[in-house]
């Protein structure tokens, strides 16, 4: 009886062990047709990078819109979105009470959205020393977000009903005279629905990010966004130095205060809604970039679970809505698809070093998984939002060639986005919904100093 036991034992262990080494085999088998997935659609991503460089090295650039400097100019009202901006808020006011617009058909609105600093007493004291030109609209409560803060502020100016345009700026730009002129040229098209410019560092050269983040900058909106909006594909609405028509607006379903990016939730909304969106590359505003890596690394999480949102939302009409051109379709699956590119990209490390370790015991062809874990790698060299050979274009069209020196650190960056984009897509996706984490909202650090204290009295 023991013996025959025994038998039964060791036949038992050897069909667990023959079981298991299918499973193995099995599950590696499936990692490796994983791997090639990722491998392909980094190759179509790559392929979009390489298209957008050639244009706009090698073809005509349209300029539309830039000739129109007179004309019969429309009511606007231009938010600048402020939660706790006292060091920096002064700065944008002081430059928009500069504008070169009519002021009589210009508003200018300061959002201060549920500020606890010295926010509103910078405001009311601009109210109280500009009569007429600035239209305070001060959030005590509500959801929070800037898309939330938006839809309130929006409201007032529908019921107030002198504008038919909005101009959106966050608190730390710096727009030149000229600019609000520039945005507001393109909506003399009525098929435009809204009008985005082109984002430049004010502190570049504060450290060795701030500089890599003026590169990244360069690549995405000198090359990418430009040749989008030449090749007919997505130009994106990016929330700040751009404004909105308020038809369109309405048309697209308003603000949504339940999402982290409402500018590329918009983006989308007005492209299924038929509305263009105009992309100005001449219409230069300056920001302030984050100037140490846990602000980057925030900065670029809340960009993609907010992208990433907009992805769940919008893939779907993206893929069936009719009337839709083929260059937008195609595109717009791509743009929304674009922070997913990070965490596959660190899957394929994964899969690629699984197979390379293993997969010659179980009959996988190493040799294939090495040369997929190569092209998967080849991805790293070239970037996610900002390709290495789109930014090495930007630069030379900006006639700046010295920041190449620069290029190799790009690869630091890229990392730190590739970590911050996965543990972002996994909390989105993953760990908010099982843990019930409720809407949070990371306000990017300010390092301008504040201006002087605006002298006069508090508004009324």
């Amino acid at each position: 009886m023991q013996k025959t036991w025994s038998v039964w034992g060791l036949a038992g262990m050897v069909v667990v062990a023959a079981g298991g080494l299918l499973l193995a085999g099995l599950a590696l088998e499936v990692t490796l047709g994983l791997l090639a997935v990722i491998v392909a659609l980094q190759v179509l991503y790559t392929t979009r990078h390489y298209v957008f460089t050639l244009n706009r090295l090698f073809h005509t650039q349209p300029s539309l819109y830039a000739a129109i400097d007179s004309g019969d100019w429309p009511h606007v009202t231009v938010f600048i979105a402020a939660h706790n901006e006292e060091a920096v808020l002064s700065g944008c006011i002081e430059a928009l009470l500069k504008a070169d617009y009519p002021a009589d058909r210009l508003c200018i609105m300061p959002v201060n959205d549920r500020s606890t600093d010295g926010t509103r007493a910078i405001i009311d004291r601009y109210v109280a020393r500009h009569p007429g030109r600035l239209t305070p609209f001060h959030r005590e409560n509500g959801p929070p977000g800037k898309a939330a803060a938006l839809a309130d502020a929006t409201d007032l100016v529908v019921v107030r009903g002198d504008s038919s345009l909005i101009v959106v700026f966050d608190a730390d730009y710096l727009p030149e005279p000229q600019l609000l002129k520039q945005l507001v040229a393109p909506f003399f098209d009525p098929e435009v629905g809204a009008v985005m410019g082109r984002v430049v560092p004010q502190n570049a050269g504060t450290n060795l990010l701030t500089r890599l983040l003026d590169l990244e900058r360069s690549g995405g909106y000198q090359v990418d966004q430009q040749a989008r909006y030449n090749l007919g594909a997505v130009a994106q609405y990016g929330g700040t130095v751009g404004g909105v028509r308020l038809a369109a607006l309405a048309d697209a379903g308003g603000w949504r205060p339940d999402v982290l990016a409402e500018d590329t939730d918009l983006t989308f909304r007005l492209l299924i809604k038929g509305w263009q969106t105009a992309y100005l590359g001449y219409a230069e505003c300056h920001e302030e970039v984050p100037e140490n890596w846990s602000v980057r690394f925030k900065q670029i999480s809340r960009w993609a679970k907010g992208h990433n949102q907009v992805l769940a939302k919008q893939l779907w009409p993206m893929l069936s809505q009719g009337g839709l051109h083929w260059t937008s379709r195609v595109d717009g699956v791509a743009l929304l698809g674009v922070f997913l590119m990070s965490p596959l990209l660190a899957l394929g490390w994964l899969a690629t070093s699984a197979l390379v370790l293993f997969g010659s015991d179980l009959g996988i062809n190493a040799n294939l998984a090495i040369w997929l874990f190569i092209g998967a790698a080849s991805f790293a060299c070239l970037g996610n939002f900002a390709a290495f050979f789109e930014v090495a274009a930007a630069v030379h069209l900006d006639g700046s060639r010295q920041r190449l020196r620069l290029m190799p650190f790009l690869l630091v960056g890229f990392l730190v986005s590739v970590v911050a984009v996965t543990k972002a897509t996994l909390d989105g996706f993953v760990l908010d919904r099982l843990l019930r984490r409720t809407f949070t909202w990371d306000k990017t650090v300010r390092y301008r100093q504040a201006l002087p204290p605006v002298e006069g009295p508090l508004a009324p």
